[in-house]
């Protein structure tokens, strides 16, 4: 079990990373001590911040030897409570925020590798300088590091096309708990020498390891681009025009996002800047995107004719310019802040089959009405792959305190709904600290029992991140 770092250990700590490697200042420290959201805030006596390999494996290696624990951070933008400190004061801070390199890219292997502090943004700017495309993409990826990305197993709006982050790496650099080394940074697609090891460090949220470099799989950039706001009258006249297009399109769709007027009327009401373009008001908005490497592919006139032939022309806007477009997203991106900016707001996230979204929906719903209805749902997000983010927001004039005291009733509720289409109670946010009861009282046994012996094999005095994920 994890001791109090004692004044030697600290001391010895901060002589690995050396100055301007460490914070122990109470302001200093407050940015690193709480959630994205808020949820919850804890207490360290010590923020490294290492700006080597070598040093976050010495690092580690005192912490094993010293039983200290220690809590890897990225961008701090999660939405679980992963990357946050308990309140006991015992938990160390590991940011890697200093390895920010790119140490190369491969134009020719369509891939690159990068450290884990690199924001998502950097990485993307990266790869566009080699006239490629690294395809995440995330509301927060100006903040969001690659760390993050690969410690939650990240989605965004292009999972429909190019996979979650765990689909978008080729190896990983990651150091263990008793401060060894795995160097597995091969840019190979095909290696079949024994257990994917790798992806054991995808999604374990810090702890089995922490992740110091990954080398990333890059794709050609697109040259034509196609991108639709529509209207429709149901999910299900949604999910129909989704077969459409997948049929028509094939690889080439890359976004199918779901929208209900209510979102669409808060951003509008709450953001600067964004607008709905579409004549008249429909029940439900898609964004869709199109994209392909070959600059004559023709994706506007594809577009166009399918959705004519879907019936949906007439209540459809294809942007004709990148400002049409990115007015478009900002409407789309804008949401999260809009629920903020309306009031409080009981956020899910969540995922099913695609042919049971309609019915997560009306039953959701109708959950909404009966145990939340100082709320309103607002279901919205990446129909295309499942996922919806399936949030309840304050309706205006209803009290604040009797709206969050219904939590967990409807928490609860709804869980029972997604298990029983054959969903996940968590599809791209992850588990952290905000899931684990859940994701304790919901697993398979089984597989649960599994998740316990890896993290005793990997980490058998318990350092790395304790309290997510897995409950002890």
């Amino acid at each position: 079990m994890p001791r109090k770092p004692s004044a030697g250990a600290l001391a010895e700590l901060r002589s690995v990373v050396g100055d301007g490697g460490w914070r122990d200042a109470a302001q200093d420290l407050e940015p690193y001590l709480h959630d994205h959201r808020r949820l919850f805030h804890g207490a360290s006596p010590l923020l490294l911040l290492p700006a080597s390999v070598a040093q976050v494996t010495e690092i580690l290696r005192i912490c094993s030897r010293e039983q200290i624990a220690i809590v890897p951070q990225g961008g701090n933008t999660g939405y679980c409570g992963a990357a946050t400190p308990d309140e006991s004061g015992s938990q160390l801070l590991l940011s890697l925020r200093r390895l920010n390199r790119i140490r190369s890219i491969d134009a020719v292997n369509d891939s690159m590798v990068v450290e884990a502090g690199c924001t998502l943004a950097e990485a993307q700017a990266a790869a566009q300088s080699a006239d490629r495309l690294f395809p995440l993409s995330l509301g927060s990826e100006g903040s969001a590091q690659i760390g993050g990305n690969l410690s939650t197993n990240a989605g965004g709006t292009a999972v429909l096309r190019y996979g979650m982050m765990r689909d978008l790496v080729l190896g990983l650099e990651v150091v263990l708990a008793d401060g060894r080394l795995l160097a597995g940074l091969k840019g190979l697609r095909k290696d079949n020498t024994g257990y994917d090891v790798k992806s054991l460090f995808i999604g374990a949220e810090g702890t089995l390891g922490v992740i110091t470099a990954a080398c990333l799989k890059l794709f050609p950039r697109p040259r034509d681009v196609a991108t639709a706001l529509v209207g429709v009258d149901s999910p299900q006249q949604a999910l129909a025009l989704l077969a459409r297009l997948r049929s028509a399109a094939g690889g080439a769709l890359t976004t199918f996002e779901l929208l209900p007027r209510r979102a669409v009327e808060l951003t509008v009401e709450h953001v600067a800047g964004v607008a709905n373009p579409l004549p008249q008001d429909a029940a439900w908005y898609l964004l869709i995107e199109l994209g392909s490497p070959n600059p004559n592919q023709g994706l506007e006139d594809l577009l166009g004719a399918e959705l004519t032939a879907a019936g949906a022309a007439d209540r459809a806007l294809l942007a004709t310019a990148g400002t049409q477009a990115a007015a478009m997203w900002k409407l789309r991106e804008s949401v999260p802040a809009a629920q903020a900016k309306h009031g409080a707001s009981l956020k899910h996230d969540i995922s099913v089959p695609l042919s049971a979204i309609p019915q997560l929906i009306d039953e959701g719903a109708e959950l909404v009405r009966r145990l939340a209805p100082e709320g309103e749902l607002i279901g919205y997000g990446h129909a295309g792959d499942g996922n919806l983010h399936f949030n309840v927001s304050q309706r205006a004039g209803q009290d604040r305190a009797a709206f969050l005291a219904r939590k967990n009733a409807l928490e609860e509720a709804l869980f029972d709904l997604v298990e029983r289409l054959g969903g996940s109670i968590s599809a791209e946010h992850g588990i952290g600290r905000l899931r684990a009861a859940q994701f304790a009282h919901r697993a398979d046994p089984v597989e649960l029992a599994l998740m316990h012996d890896l993290k005793r094999t990997f980490d058998p005095q318990g350092i790395l991140n304790p309290g997510k994920v897995l409950l002890a």
